[in-house]
């Protein structure tokens, strides 16, 4: 199909994108897909000829290019060379692979583990198996893509709770019908914002509804607990998580995902979740990697010593210097910029300066700056040929504290109505204050359903809310 004398949904999607690629490309603020050229010592990296410090790796131990777990694969290289036979379930399973999952089993304090090709497919495949028409999913708002498309994917009836909002979780969970099967479903820390779920409650919550607990644990492996087997350990209490997913390319320097629960779910899916099934066995020198790498972080706990220091100094200096770096305790460390162009711009700074970080912009956080902001910074810049030092608007929180001040109200007893996820709907859900997004301007339902804080309601115009909300209101 010629792109250029088309015009349908599927066009304008791929000419938005390309445009805006290009846009970026033209004022040198494209970041993406930057090739490593060597990994040196000292977390630092050589990109584009240049030396930088590494700021932007998952390696959050620092465990790439260790040479036990090098050594491990390059043996298993030689044994087994580069691939395997197929998939699993058929003639792809190895004795790397039944070992690999021993070993997860015993670090995640499980009856037995599962592995997959990738932590997306994990999400995606491990909820919609379990998961079906009728049954009651819970996600909490900021959980990552893959366990929101899973429980899309799944069929079941999804309800999304605010961020770490226990009182919230359970006012759905009551709710919900008490003959049905319940799933609720959360990170860990928290891959954008690097909080952590208050498991406690959300236990407690899950068994008090007689529902399903799954943790995503992605960021939560060699970075919580003394020993960095995970949030069990950082809250000292085991046993309370059903269904414990990670993923192997993190702090564990190789590639895949996992899932870790008694032993009939993992029989279950093992035979029936599709991305088993269906999905090639991990090449051997991926799975042996792993596998050693797990027995690196009980062998070297002081790495994880290293790291809460190195984080808590980070934070505090950036704090330090007036950043928000908003509600993380972990080695996630966000600074919020405030716009898509204010990230590329401080990307660029950096990385002239051999600071090697990366901007996370839309569509995986809201994009753009409120519309009548965003002109008088326009203004005054071209008036005065200097950039803004701060901006102050929506999504920023001070606009909002004000608002609540002035009302005289509490975040969770205000809804906030707008009609951009990204300024409206973001601000007021950081803050806790219930959303509606009305579709009479700027954004649009299917944005709303993938967005990274989704609102708690998405209505046609102001009729169709007050309709829907009446009674409450």
């Amino acid at each position: 199909m010629d792109l250029h004398n088309t015009d349908d949904a599927v066009t304008r999607r791929v000419k938005a994108i390309t445009e805006r690629v290009a846009h970026v490309k033209a004022n040198d603020l494209y970041f993406y897909n930057q090739p490593v050229e060597e990994v040196l010592p000292g977390m630092k990296v050589r990109v584009r000829g240049r030396e930088m410090g590494m700021y932007a790796s998952y390696s959050y131990l620092g465990l790439i290019n260790h040479p036990r777990i090098n050594e491990a694969s390059k043996k298993a290289l030689d044994q087994f060379g580069t691939g395997t036979n197929g998939v699993r379930s058929l003639a792809g399973t190895l004795t790397l692979h039944t070992e690999l999952e021993e070993t997860i089993a015993n670090f995640k304090h499980a009856e037995a583990a599962v592995t997959y090709s990738s932590g997306y497919a994990t999400n995606l495949t491990v909820v919609s198996t379990l998961m079906g028409r009728g049954d009651y999913v819970f996600s909490d708002k900021l959980n990552h893509a893959s366990i929101v498309d899973g429980c899309l994917m799944s069929g079941a009836e999804f309800r999304r709770f605010r961020h770490n909002d226990m009182e919230h979780l359970e006012g759905l969970l009551k709710n919900a019908p008490t003959d049905i099967a319940k799933l609720v479903i959360a990170d860990s820390v928290f891959s954008m914002d690097g909080d952590i779920i208050d498991l406690p409650k959300t236990v407690e919550l899950c068994k008090k509804y007689n529902a399903w607990l799954m943790i995503d644990e992605a960021h939560s492996v060699g970075v919580l607990g003394a020993k960095g087997t995970g949030i069990e350990e950082h809250f000292n209490m085991y046993g309370g998580i059903d269904i414990k997913m990670g993923t192997l390319s993190k702090t564990i320097p190789s590639v895949g995902g996992y899932v870790a629960a008694n032993k009939d779910i993992i029989t279950y899916l093992r035979h029936a979740s599709r991305a088993y099934i269906f999905s090639a066995a991990l090449p051997p020198a991926q799975a042996v990697a792993a596998n050693e790498a797990f027995k690196v972080i009980l062998d070297e706990p002081w790495r994880i010593e290293r790291l809460n220091q190195n984080t808590k100094q980070f934070i505090g200096g950036l704090k330090g210097m007036g950043f928000d770096t908003m509600l993380t305790e972990t080695a996630i460390v966000p600074v919020l910029c405030g716009t898509d162009e204010m990230a590329f711009a401080m990307t660029r700074e950096a990385q002239h300066n051999d600071v090697f970080v990366l901007p996370v912009v839309s569509p995986a956080v809201p994009e753009g700056l409120a519309p009548g902001a965003g002109s008088l910074v326009a203004a005054l810049r071209a008036s005065t040929e200097r950039e803004p030092s701060v901006t102050i608007g929506k999504p920023g929180a001070p606009m909002f504290e004000a608002a609540l001040r002035v009302v005289g109200t509490q975040p969770q007893h205000t809804l906030m109505i707008g009609d951009r996820l990204n300024t409206d709907i973001e601000g007021a859900a950081v803050l806790g204050l219930a959303t509606a997004l009305v579709l009479t301007g700027v954004s649009t339902r299917a944005e709303a359903e993938t967005a990274i804080r989704p609102p708690d309601g998405v209505y046609d115009n102001l009729v169709a809310l007050l309709s829907a909300w009446g009674s409450a209101l």
